[in-house]
Formats: C-alpha cells, structure tokens, sequence
C-alpha cells in the first residue's frame, strides 16, 4: 500500500521543516528590515560634544541647509592638504591632538563633523556622510582654493566610507584609510548575507585610481585584520599595507609610534615624486 510523501512531514527532533523554514525566513526578513532601517543608528552612536564653537571652528553649509562643524589647521610649506574623517565615537574635540600631528608633519589639515556629532546639526546617517563630505570637498576646492591634486583624503573607521566614495567621485592625490572594513555588514558576516550593504568599500575600491595607503591593526578586535588584507587586495596599484603588529582598533597610532607616523610621511613623499601626478579620477 503506498502512502503519498509530504516533506512538509519530515521533522528535526519535534519540528517540521515548513516549521523551521518558516522561521528562518521570519529570521531573515528580521534582520533584514532592522539592517535597513535602523543600520544607521547602530553605524553613528554620536557621542556627547567634547568641544564647544569657538572662533577656530568653521561652519559650512551643506545643500540641505545644514551647518557642519570643521577645523582647519594650516602649514606655511605643505603641499598637500589632508581632508580627515574620523571615527565614529569620536569629534574634532577628541582628534585634535592626532589632526596636530598630521599638521606637524608638514600637512594642512581640514577635518569635519558628521551631521549630530559635536556641534554639527542634523541627523547622521550613510548618504548624509556622503553629502558632507562633498560638501567639505567643494568648501576646499572653492572657498579655499585648494587644487584637487593637493588634497589627500584620510579615513579612520567609520570615515573610511566616506572617504571611499569620495575618491570615486572626486580627483584627488591619494587616499589613506585606517581601521578601515571591506563593508559595514561584513563586519558582522563575512558573506552577503542582505542583498544591500553599507558603505561597500571593497565593491568601490576598484574605480579609485590614485595611490592608496592602508594602515591596519593586526589585533583589531572591532574590524578584524583581515579586512585590511581584503582591501588592499581589491585596491589598484599603487598601493602601500601597513600592518600594525599588536595594535587593536583605537590605538593604531599610539602603538605603531614612528613607523605610523613615517608610514603616512613616506606616502607623502611617493605622491610628491610621482610623475606625471595620478589622480583618482
């Protein structure tokens, strides 16, 4: 006597598999909706300002008519100017001391708030820092009058996103990013797990044609060292890797000590002798 087969039947243990498929797929379109709704809120946790405005702060105005906090620290002899996107618990109060070091260096320095960090306004989010960041761009190019080919962007953590799609848009001398991820939800899974993403870096990295610099801890317990590794592979030649031995995520500097600080030089001085000058675009 044959019985009609419904898989519907099999079971795990006291589960059936339409049970267990449905509440994978419950599992996914969870995930899914809070990655794409509520992503934002996870990837700029802005701290309490460590600053108040002063006269050295500048104010820029974005598109939408909102003002961002930036600092420039100018250097009589530098001949490039670095365009720097910080970390995502930090503001140009907490950098301050690393922005003056670049600017002893022998860089200008331009750094800015994201929208709601320090005294910024609005609300950050992924496609706010994309228009902020052009927004300090053009404040360069144009009021400044600083030439494309002197403006090196910098990208420490959650300011490598920006300072990707940056290169990709907008001719620059080089690109510098540390602590940096292949992409924000790999982070958390090391395979596409969404059918979107945030900030894909390792995705743009192949459209940026200047030099780039990736500096990386190899102790980095928040953006594990392999996305480094990633990244430089991905990224067009030239292209410079600076491990970090020992360093985690918060104290690539501190640890690295000179061989950071003449990693970044060294760059400086490649791009300068480079000819003819290679842009990003």
């Amino acid at each position: 006597m044959s019985h009609r087969f419904d898989w519907k039947t099999w079971t795990i243990g006291h589960w059936s598999w339409w049970r267990v498929l449905r509440i994978l797929l419950l599992s996914y379109g969870t995930i899914a909706t809070y990655g794409y709704f509520f992503s934002d809120r996870q990837m700029f946790p802005a701290p309490p300002p460590s600053y108040r405005d002063r006269p050295d702060i500048l104010k820029l105005t974005t598109a939408n008519q909102q003002q961002l906090s930036a600092l420039y620290l100018n250097h009589p002899t530098a001949q490039y100017t670095v365009l720097y996107s910080h970390g995502n618990g930090e503001d140009l109060g907490k950098i301050q001391p690393h922005l003056t070091q670049l600017n002893r260096l022998g860089f200008r320095v331009f750094a800015y708030d994201y929208r709601g960090y320090g005294t910024s306004q609005g609300q950050p989010s992924e496609s706010a820092a994309y228009e902020d960041i052009q927004t300090v761009y053009n404040y360069l190019t144009t009021q400044l009058k600083t030439p494309s080919h002197q403006i090196i962007l910098m990208g420490r953590s959650i300011g490598s996103g920006p300072s990707v799609y940056l290169a990709t848009q907008k001719p620059v001398a080089g690109l510098i990013l540390e602590s940096a991820f292949t992409s924000i939800f790999r982070v958390l899974v090391p395979f596409p797990l969404l059918p979107f993403d945030k900030f894909p870096n390792r995705d743009r990295l192949p459209q940026v044609r200047c030099p780039v610099l990736i500096i990386h801890g190899t102790q980095d317990s928040i953006i594990p060292f392999h996305h480094g590794q990633a990244l430089y592979a991905t990224a067009n030649q030239p292209k410079t890797f600076l491990p970090i031995v020992d360093a985690d995520h918060n104290n690539v500097s501190g640890v690295g000590g000179a061989q950071y600080w003449q990693g970044i030089q060294t760059f400086q001085n490649q791009l300068a002798n480079q000819q003819p000058r290679k842009l990003c675009q």
